[in-house]
């Protein structure tokens, strides 16, 4: 196995190739690390992976993931894990806004016992209202919704151990969330700051819906986080309201019938006093079906709702299962 993996998907980047292959040599050779470089090709059409063969046959090294098609970041940080094989994996971007210079530091932290070394960018070289005030106002709805305290959640620069890496369940557009699901796994973090340089070369990928898609995903993560095991609490809760609300509206109705005499089937009160009963109903069966779902995720592929660090004189348990 190798030492270390630099894991780094990379889109449409030709011309950030070249002097991003330099900086890592500069970084790595001195530590006498035995390491690779995993770049992941996502569906360039700038002529990238020409540059990337150029690369490869040059120093072996440097091993190239080509996917089919753009399949976006979270895809392509996975498939770089999946075909690395350094016990500690740094994931870093491709558009030499992260500075390969800090992978010593990020080492050398991770050295004093921590999972994972987040980097949180100093002097962030962005455009101040297209990425830095939605990024502000995105971490920190992160940060109240998962009550996970890393002030930067998109730094892409990080250093991690394998076994933490491969738990990390990527889909989607969850790589920005890595800090979350990471102390969700019992990890333990530590983040530092480190350079950040201003893009060159090439275009960024970042718009402004990517802003509105971090709230649906962020949903999801509360959920997956609080409620995986136990989706009845969340949507039999709200299918309760639902039934209160409308058992309310109800009364409310038979009361304005015998005080004030107007007639129950003319009163809007009585249509959403029905409404929210099945409102209610749906909530519930909601739960129930989720809960069905839950033990089907976790029993038939023998996982489990917890992780173990480690043990101390016992052996791994043989499941059992019903015959």
């Amino acid at each position: 196995m190798m030492d270390l993996s630099v894991v780094i998907p990379i889109k449409d980047e030709r011309e950030n190739l070249r002097p991003l292959d330099d900086r890592l040599r500069q970084a790595l050779q001195p530590l006498g690390l035995n390491y690779e470089i995993v770049i992941v090709d996502d569906g360039s059409i700038d002529g990238s992976f020409a540059i990337l063969e150029e690369l490869a046959a040059r120093d072996a090294r440097v091993r190239v993931v080509r996917l089919r098609r753009n399949f976006g970041q979270t895809p392509a940080l996975q498939a770089g894990i999946d075909w690395s094989s350094g016990a500690v994996i740094v994931t870093m971007d491709g558009d030499l806004q992260n500075d390969p210079a800090d992978i010593p530091m990020l080492l050398a932290k991770l050295g004093e016992g921590y999972d994972a070394v987040l980097g949180l960018r100093a002097k962030r070289q962005d455009d101040l209202f297209i990425r830095k005030i939605p990024s502000l106002l995105g971490n920190w709805l992160i940060r109240k919704v998962t009550g996970v305290h890393i002030k930067d959640m998109g730094c892409t620069l990080r250093a991690m151990r394998r076994d933490l890496a491969e738990s990390l369940p990527l889909y989607g557009e969850m790589h920005r969330f890595i800090p979350v699901l990471a102390q969700q796994y019992g990890g333990r973090l530590i983040q530092v700051p480190v350079r950040h340089h201003p893009r060159t070369a090439g275009y960024t990928k970042y718009n402004l819906t990517r802003s509105f898609r971090v709230v649906l995903d962020l949903m999801t993560i509360k959920f997956l986080s609080s409620y995986l095991t136990r989706p009845m609490h969340v949507m039999g809760l709200a299918g309760l309201i639902a039934m209160g609300l409308g058992a309310g509206a109800l009364l409310t109705t038979i009361w304005m019938k015998a005080h004030s005499g107007i007639w129950m089937t003319g009163n809007p009160l009585l249509l959403l006093s029905g409404i929210l009963e099945l409102i209610g109903v749906q909530f519930i069966s909601m739960g129930l079906l989720g809960e069905l779902m839950t033990r089907t995720y976790f029993e038939s592929q023998g996982k489990t709702a917890y992780t173990v660090l480690n043990t101390l004189n016992l052996q791994p348990p043989t499941r059992r299962r019903a015959a």
